[in-house]
């Protein structure tokens, strides 16, 4: 499809657009390698920065990523995660037909900082795990997790292996805790360093941040966990409900569930 130089739209998004048509409809398949700029530039008549912009937005949206020496590729569809149900990273991920792994970065015993006290409902310094884990799907690396644990309700947990383990499905069957409802919050933000290099992101490279706090049915917190999700890879859906105005005049509030 040539492009339209009698139009208002830059050529760069013009081209943008066309690819990202073209592997919408499948034409470029997932991990397909892209024409390289000098051929676009020379397909298209343009130039070669015009083609670097449009490859350069197309990247930011996650559509497509690239590989220092081998070309530009077609990403993988982003995960399409529901706030609908409570579930294990582990669960998703095999839902959805996916391997799940995990590397340990961190497996130990420390003080609960004021803010992990306050989420988890304890004193500060009481007696925490820390679990920190790169979280995988087919050996891709989608989030970075830390989370924490008052280890008065999970003694001895760390005995766990926890880059094949789910810690969900061990609390759940090791400590007999149902988990019933968790409060999280989601915000986006630009990878630091350390998540870059993790993540095997490329800069500048946004990432959703969460905190979320775990619930049993007994009614304590038993988790408390900080997450950076690639937004490349991650979008998150939420169903929003109306709820009754009655007596409130035209405000309405909004809820999802946990």
């Amino acid at each position: 499809m040539p492009l339209d130089r009698d139009r208002a739209t830059p050529l760069y998004i013009q081209l943008k657009e066309v690819l990202r048509a073209q592997i919408e409809n499948g034409y470029y398949a997932p991990h397909d390698r892209l024409p390289s700029e000098r051929e676009l530039a020379e397909q298209y008549n343009i130039s070669r920065m015009t083609v670097r912009q449009a490859l350069l937005e197309l990247t930011q949206e996650g559509l497509i990523y690239t590989r220092v020496g081998k070309g530009t590729f077609v990403s993988e569809p982003k995960i399409d995660q529901q706030l609908l149900e409570l579930t294990s990273f582990s669960e998703d991920m095999r839902r959805r037909g996916l391997q799940p792994s995990s590397r340990v970065l961190e497996a130990r015993l420390g003080p609960a900082s004021p803010k992990v006290a306050q989420a988890l409902q304890i004193p500060p310094d009481t007696e925490v795990v820390i679990l920190s884990r790169i979280r995988l799907a087919n050996g891709e690396p989608l989030a970075l997790e830390t989370a924490y644990l008052p280890h008065h309700r999970c003694p001895n947990i760390l005995q766990h292996d926890f880059a094949v383990e789910s810690l969900y499905d061990v609390l759940r069957t090791n400590y007999g805790y149902q988990l019933v409802q968790a409060r999280q919050t989601i915000e986006a933000i630009l990878a630091g360093q350390r998540e870059l290099e993790l993540l095997e992101l490329t800069p500048p490279a946004p990432i959703l941040a969460m905190e979320r706090v775990t619930f049993t049915n007994q009614g304590f917190p038993i988790e408390y966990v900080r997450s950076f999700y690639r937004g490349d890879r991650y979008k998150f859906r939420a169903l929003l409900c109306p709820t009754q105005a009655a007596n409130t005049g035209d405000r309405v509030r909004w809820k999802h569930g946990p």
